[in-house]
């Protein structure tokens, strides 16, 4: 569960760093850059924790898919509230193939 935690926090920083700069476009490129580095540095403080503690239990591979999985949840929250922009059938379908993937990784276990 913390390793899922952690992926969830850090999931939320490098999300804001890669898109949080949508709604300023009119902020110089260079400016928005230097602000998603400084975010994208906590998202790797709590990265790299999740997955040294995560892989106690999981595959690398198993690793991944997780993230994955966790990145487009968040990354769906994150558009919604934060873009305004509703997520159409086609993404929910989407999502639910990458869920279905993630399901297919960890089967069995």
């Amino acid at each position: 569960m913390p390793t899922i935690l952690l992926l969830i926090a850090s999931n939320t920083f490098m999300t804001f760093a890669w898109y949080g700069h949508l709604k300023f476009k009119g902020a110089p490129l260079w400016m928005a850059i230097l602000a998603s580095w400084g975010i994208a540095f906590f998202e790797y403080c709590l990265m790299v924790p999740a997955n040294r503690w995560g892989h106690t239990t999981m595959s690398g591979s198993q690793l991944k898919i997780l993230q994955e999985v966790i990145t487009i949840g968040v990354f769906l929250v994150f558009a919604y509230f934060y873009l305004g922009e509703t997520p159409t059938w086609r993404v929910g379908t989407a999502f639910a193939m990458i869920v279905g993937a993630a399901a297919v990784a960890f089967g069995g276990r």
